[in-house]
């Protein structure tokens, strides 16, 4: 989402897809802060990079593995005695996420 409707970001649709409340009297701030971020990134897009090798990471990252060695694996009852709640006690119960989701155990 470029937020190039006319110019400006529609915090208020951006809010409802992000499910976020914004405080009244906020709106106009936080549009023209997000104004402010696009217009920057768009500045960086003028940059002329070619020859540049692209990168990730300020430094090189190398991945620390340890020796995968087969061993007896946990029992569910020992797996579930650690989960904060269960759903009669065969499942980790998780809070709800999004609003209107109805609980099914």
């Amino acid at each position: 989402m470029s937020g190039k409707n006319n110019g400006t970001i529609d915090v208020s649709q951006i809010a409802a897809l992000a499910r976020l409340e914004i405080p009244a009297g906020q709106t106009e701030k936080l549009q023209a802060e997000m104004e402010a971020i696009v217009g920057y990134v768009e500045m960086l897009s003028e940059l002329d990079v070619d020859g540049i090798e692209p990168t990730a990471h300020a430094v090189d990252r190398v991945n620390v593995m340890r020796e995968d060695v087969a061993t007896q694996p946990r029992s569910r009852q020992d797996m579930l005695a650690n989960a904060p709640a269960t759903v009669d006690g065969e499942l980790v119960r998780v809070p709800r996420m999004l609003p209107g989701e109805e609980e099914t155990a």
